[in-house]
């Protein structure tokens, strides 16, 4: 499929205009036949690439997309939205913008420590019902998704896309090193305009509601997902720095033994917490499938229909974004700096992080050694680029869609797609201009 040219983009585009649309335009038919969609902008993408370039090769795009890609992608968000969805917190904040601003802090440290996804889901409950009494929430939602849900995932290469980054040589403590001031930086930053904008629709709000004491009890419930957290952790360190040489054929599609056992233990240790998590703790917060669902369904879409985009942006400078990649280097072949962090980003932000990274990671060249030595601001911009970016829009990271998922379900009325874009323009892009003057 060497001869892949933009008009291959068309279902992705179509499947992301759908997303933003059609909630919006006829949200009673979205929410029942959003499964529908999805699978119509695959057979968009199918039908004429099986006749162009044979059924054999459309059949290999799709299991390859399928097994390498879109396996190991929803077993870890499946898997970690199970974990997550056992552990309550007893106690309920305030609701008030210390607390409010307290709790983001909280979550973004905390993505950097067990990830983005493995955060968002432990943290977004009790902040739904912390917020639960004011009449504004959407805003803290939103300002949940940039911090927690992407900004607290540049600390540690724990999910994707620094997780490629260190299958790649890239030590796990380099990130934590080079991305802590960045990542301190864009926080900080971030919970300041929170906090100014929390405060102005708190005084608009009546009095929060007198809670009631918890003294004596414990101050969470369902703790043995904690230790399933850990393991979570454990097994992508283990898997990322363990090489087997051991292939694992199924179909046409190879994995290497490390990549099976790392599904294998996310889907065993998801398991685990079904099993081992009181269900009184699941009802009481509230926990169902709905989200993980709606994820499900349409990122295998987003994955399948975005299959021809990541082939074209690994043609590099002989495909249609050469003239992007261009930008990367001045007329002396030195690296800009600024370059890679906004056109790996942007593209990150409509595109998977994981494979853009990785594109720009070997357009850098792809050596880890000199990536973590004298090009080491190159690694730093286009890591800080992929994760950060992943805020501007719903479909820019995982947890995005599923935080606004979960929200919607609890009452708080989510932005439409385009409405989310115009928060993360105002918000975010002033952030990360601020950035680059400062790191890049």
């Amino acid at each position: 499929m060497e001869s892949l040219t933009p008009i291959w983009a068309v279902p992705f585009i179509g499947l992301l205009l759908s997303i933003a649309i059609l909630p919006m335009a006829v949200p009673r038919f979205w929410h029942r036949h959003y499964g529908t969609v999805s699978l119509a902008w695959m057979a968009v993408l199918l039908l004429p690439m099986a006749f162009a370039f044979g059924a054999i090769q459309a059949g290999h795009l799709i299991l390859d997309s399928l097994i390498r890609d879109y396996l190991p992608f929803i077993v870890a968000v499946g898997s970690l939205y199970a974990i997550g969805g056992g552990i309550r917190l007893t106690r309920t904040p305030s609701g008030l913008p210390a607390s409010n601003t307290a709790l983001l802090a909280l979550g973004t440290l905390l993505a950097g420590l067990i990830g983005t996804t493995g955060a968002a889901i432990v943290l977004i409950r009790p902040l739904l019902r912390a917020i639960a009494w004011r009449r504004e929430q959407t805003h803290v939602v939103i300002f949940f998704i940039f911090l927690v849900g992407n900004v607290g995932g540049a600390l540690t290469p724990i999910g994707p896309p620094l997780f490629l980054g260190y299958l790649h040589g890239v030590g796990f403590a380099w990130t934590l090193q080079h991305l802590a001031l960045p990542v301190l930086f864009m926080s900080v930053l971030l919970l300041v305009v929170f906090w100014l904008i929390d405060r102005h629709y708190a005084r608009r709000e009546a009095s929060p509601p007198m809670r009631l004491s918890h003294a004596g009890g414990p101050l969470l419930e369902g703790a043995i997902n904690l230790v399933l957290l850990l393991a979570v952790v454990a097994v992508v360190v283990v898997s990322g720095s363990v090489t087997t040489g051991i292939a694992v054929p199924i179909g046409p599609v190879v994995l290497t033994l490390e990549e099976a056992l790392r599904v294998a233990g996310m889907f065993v240790l998801g398991l685990a917490s079904m099993w081992l998590t009181p269900r009184g703790v699941r009802e009481l917060n509230e926990f169902n499938w709905a989200a993980m669902r709606e994820v499900a369904l349409l990122f295998v879409g987003l994955f399948l229909t975005l299959a021809p985009l990541v082939a074209m942006l690994q043609a590099k400078h002989d495909g249609p974004f050469a003239p992007a990649l261009a930008l990367l280097n001045d007329e002396a072949g030195q690296p800009r700096i600024a370059a890679y962090f906004w056109i790996t980003g942007l593209l990150s932000s409509v595109l998977d992080n994981a494979p853009t990274y990785l594109v720009f990671f070997e357009a850098a060249g792809g050596d880890a050694v000199q990536l973590q030595g004298k090009l080491a601001r190159v690694l730093t911009a286009l890591s800080a680029g992929a994760c950060f970016m992943g805020a501007m829009t719903y479909i820019g990271n995982a947890p995005n869609f599923m935080v606004r998922s979960i929200a919607e379900a609890r009452g708080v009325a989510m932005p439409s797609f385009f409405a989310f874009l115009g928060w993360s323009c105002a918000v975010l892009l002033p952030a990360f201009v601020l950035l680059t003057f400062v790191f890049f």
